[in-house]
């Protein structure tokens, strides 16, 4: 029987300032004086699938290229952009976010780019947009895929071209911001949809990361959920000094749709409920299966699989229904009732797939 794992003292925190601390095996290694990097001490990993990410953020970091982040929600998208900024030669100017999906948008483009005095009712005095903020540093511009687009050509500008003008200027600014973008929508589709721009995304594209999702990388978990339980042991004042076999081996069973986002507070939850020094987890906060191998068994008797089933095949009703648009208004995602994303998500999850019947007749529709 496999026996708990035992949890050593956290030696780095995950606060303010970090020191680069990436796993290799169960070992935790700091770098050489002076190459520390924020957001990379906080990067734990053991799968070759993250180490192939982070490979290509140290690659692409030295330079200025523009860099577009996919994964799922929950992967650690922000984190790896940080990554690329503090690697870079722009670390010690500002890494500056801005996460479209959150911001109105009647409102983006000022958080974008500005605006002058009496731009609108209420400017009563000029303003700098994120552009300025992030001149010679890095800009983060999180969820790119919800931008509006009106105001994609404005972008597409500024990466083209690095000038704009404020909202209600004439001045043409000059701006040296890195782009890092992110986004857990299929931005192919989108441009295929209409809901993006194809000349903004090639534009966007041109040195691609994608971060797998967790489920794809379970020798990520123990380490991860090590990390975790050292973390908020010391934040929340408990003494967990093991993860026991049976809980380390729900955590690695389980599928983490919500990725490490999910895995984190799960663990901040079993680290306050845990009342001895062995980390506890309750069943009802993983629905943890029997095993990989009885999982896919029992998906195929149990009622979730029936539920599945038939939710596969209403998917797939409305999809064949709306010539397998998913966005826009008369898109499967508004049939369903449902965000575009999250219509993607279930897709990927219950196995769905667009034909190439259905990608073709979109190209030549598109023509």
């Amino acid at each position: 029987m496999e026996r708990a794992r035992n949890l050593n003292p956290p030696d780095e925190r995950d606060g303010s300032n970090h020191v680069i601390r990436e796993v290799r095996g169960a070992s935790f290694q700091r770098p050489a004086a002076g190459k520390a990097s924020d957001a990379m001490s906080a990067i734990v990993c053991a799968s070759s699938a993250l180490k192939e990410v982070l490979a290509l953020v140290r690659t692409v970091a030295s330079t200025d290229a523009t860099v577009l982040i996919t994964g799922e929600s929950g992967t650690g998208k922000e984190l790896v952009a940080r990554a690329v900024h503090d690697l870079s030669g722009r670390r010690s100017n500002g890494f500056v976010t801005l996460n479209c999906a959150a911001v109105p948008t009647g409102l983006l483009e000022r958080e974008l780019f500005g605006h002058e005095r009496g731009a609108f009712t209420g400017a009563i005095a000029s303003q700098i947009g994120r552009f300025e903020m992030a001149n010679r540093g890095s800009l983060f511009l999180d969820e790119i895929a919800e931008m509006p687009l009106e105001l994609q050509p404005k972008l597409l500008r500024v990466l083209q071209e690095r000038e704009f003008e404020r909202l209600g200027g004439v001045r043409t600014i000059r701006t040296d911001a890195r782009i890092v973008a992110a986004t857990n929508r299929d931005l192919d589709a989108a441009v295929e949809d209409g809901e993006f721009r194809a000349d903004l995304f090639y534009r966007l594209n041109i040195f691609p990361i994608h971060i797998p999702p967790l489920r794809e990388r379970p020798e990520d978990i123990p380490l991860l959920a090590e990390h975790f339980v050292q973390l908020f042991s010391e934040r929340l004042h408990r003494v967990i000094e093991s993860i026991p076999a049976t809980a380390m081996d729900a955590l690695t069973r389980h599928v983490w749709p919500g990725n490490i986002r999910e895995l984190r507070n799960v663990l901040e939850r079993a680290v306050i409920l845990s009342s001895g020094r062995g980390l506890q987890i309750e069943a009802r906060d993983l629905h943890a299966s029997n095993g990989p191998a009885g999982r896919t068994a029992r998906s195929e008797k149990s009622t979730d699989s029936t539920l599945e089933a038939v939710e596969r095949a209403h998917i797939l009703s409305t999809l064949h229904g709306t010539g397998w648009v998913v966005g826009g208004p008369n898109g499967a995602a508004a049939v369903l009732g449902m965000n575009r994303s999250t219509l993607q998500f279930r897709m990927k999850r219950l196995g769905i797939s667009r034909p190439r019947a259905a990608r073709a007749a979109a190209a030549v529709s598109a023509g």
